[in-house]
């Protein structure tokens, strides 16, 4: 398999991600110190998803999606709408998703928070309020290698990252990659990555935008996934990772969405509203 992340092609197919179970809460726990993630297959209800999906494409220009395609199946057209502002900014279709009824319905389903106490040994557990929704449309255009408490590190590490495809996500279509047992490396060896090799050297969060060079320079095999709509992929803030481009006309859109304890300190950039002009 040939996958690219930013226009830059890994040497080295990516392998499977090892697949987990809800009915058993210790292994459950287990695989989490273990992998640093867990895929969970079918948490949620595949109709709510995709109508999730066609609730956020719908509020786009029609030119945006193929003709006679539906807002639910997310299909390119091929053109961006004139005038459309960056990603999330305001006036941005993605800066009032996250703000609706319809999200925020969405992201209080029970069964999210119950996945992440389990996780948190059945500590009370809230969820932050700093939610984002991204899609990418067919290019050479992704997440860069990076670990998420790069942008928490103003709080406590004790939060996880619930990563929701919005939508069927094969491989093809650019979805999450898990740098295999990169939660256990030392920070300081991570330090010493950045600004070595990327393509956004006034940004000192991200390891790199070559996820090849990162698994020669970390070690370890990036792990990926056909994902399906109701799947969950959740992970550690120490995981390093990543996404695929998007190689399909199906566009990718994906939810991340954070839980802590109650009883720590979270950062407190993640305590209001999302905004992709925000900095964070």
């Amino acid at each position: 398999m040939r996958v690219t992340s930013n226009g830059v092609a890994l040497s080295t197919a990516p392998s499977a991600m090892r697949t987990s179970r809800l009915d058993d809460p210790q292994a459950l726990r287990e695989n989490f110190r273990r992998d640093g993630y867990v895929l969970l297959r079918q948490v949620l209800d595949r109709d709510t998803v995709i109508g999730l999906r066609g609730a956020y494409f719908g509020m786009f220009d029609p030119s945006y999606l193929a003709k006679e395609t539906t807002p639910q199946q997310g299909i390119w057209s091929g053109e961006a709408p004139a005038g459309l502002p960056p990603h999330g900014h305001p006036g941005h279709p993605a800066h009032a998703f996250v703000r609706s009824k319809v999200f925020a319905d969405f992201v209080q389903d029970q069964r999210l928070l119950a996945v992440a106490q389990t996780l948190f040994d059945g500590a009370e557990t809230m969820r932050l309020p700093r939610q984002i929704v991204r899609h990418f449309h067919q290019g050479p255009r992704a997440s860069r290698a990076h670990t998420d408490f790069d942008y928490l590190d103003r709080g406590s590490d004790q939060v996880l990252t619930m990563w929701i495809p919005i939508g069927d996500c094969p491989v093809p279509t650019g979805g999450i990659a898990y740098l295999e047992g990169s939660h256990r490396l030392p920070k300081a060896q991570l330090q010493l990555l950045k600004n070595r090799r990327t393509d956004r050297p006034d940004d000192p969060r991200p390891i790199s935008h070559d996820l090849g060079w990162t698994q020669q320079e970390l070690g370890g095999r990036w792990l990926c996934a056909d994902f399906a709509a109701g799947d969950v992929a959740i992970h550690s803030p120490h995981l390093v990772h990543a996404t695929f481009d998007t190689t399909t006309s199906s566009m990718r859109m994906s939810a991340d969405i954070r839980f802590v304890p109650i009883d720590v300190e979270p950062d407190p950039r993640w305590l209001r509203p999302w905004s992709g002009d925000d900095g964070n």
